[in-house]
């Protein structure tokens, strides 16, 4: 409860972190300690995104096996620019940002998308979900008790970094991006810009 002496801004604040977070259910145990529901970070509109400000990292190690049957090693897409979604079935805004990530991936020669299921699901629930819901990106399912250690755990999802082709992680986003947001982060980055945008 707020007492009266609490800021309007500070109350305002809090509320909306309350309200904006793509959280999971709470029936799904959480892959680590969760802050108070009040100050648990909010994953922001796509009006608010904000682009990583800090210089590119060094190139994560990423090795997973996809649905399809597959292996992807971010290592082999060297030269391409890689956008790694972190992403749920239970999460609606990573749900509205799939088709517009999947007709980035398959517009854009020097772009690839790479989707990371960070829930517990099984193989088979996730393809009849992907049936509902095609992508032509490959998906892989992520062990939330044992994420992929070159990215930090996701706070919010939607959670995407942009890799460059070095393959270093040059930008981030949490919440919900667009097509255009990436395209505008790969040519704040040096890479090509969108044609016709």
């Amino acid at each position: 409860m707020l007492s009266r002496r609490t800021s309007p801004f500070l109350a305002l604040a809090l509320i909306t972190l309350s309200l904006g977070a793509c959280n999971k259910p709470a029936e799904v145990p959480p892959p680590a300690p969760v802050a108070p529901a009040a100050t648990t970070p909010a994953a922001p509109s796509p009006s608010e995104v904000k682009p990583n400000a800090a210089a590119p990292q060094a190139a994560p190690e990423l090795n997973v096996a996809t649905l399809d049957g597959g292996q992807y090693d971010l290592a082999a897409h060297r030269g391409k620019w890689v956008v790694v979604n972190f992403w749920a079935t239970w999460c609606k805004p990573c749900l509205k940002e799939m088709p517009e990530l999947s007709a980035l991936d398959a517009m854009r020669d020097h772009v690839e998308v790479l989707g990371l299921a960070y829930e517990e699901i099984d193989t088979a629930a996730m393809q009849a979900f992907l049936k509902k819901h095609p992508v032509v990106y490959p998906i892989a399912i992520v062990d939330t008790y044992d994420p992929p250690k070159a990215f930090d755990t996701p706070r919010g999802l939607p959670m995407t970094y942009l890799i460059g082709p070095d393959g270093s992680i040059v930008d981030r986003f949490l919440g919900p991006v667009t097509a255009h947001d990436i395209e505008a982060a790969i040519a704040r980055a040096g890479g090509p810009k969108a044609t016709g945008a």
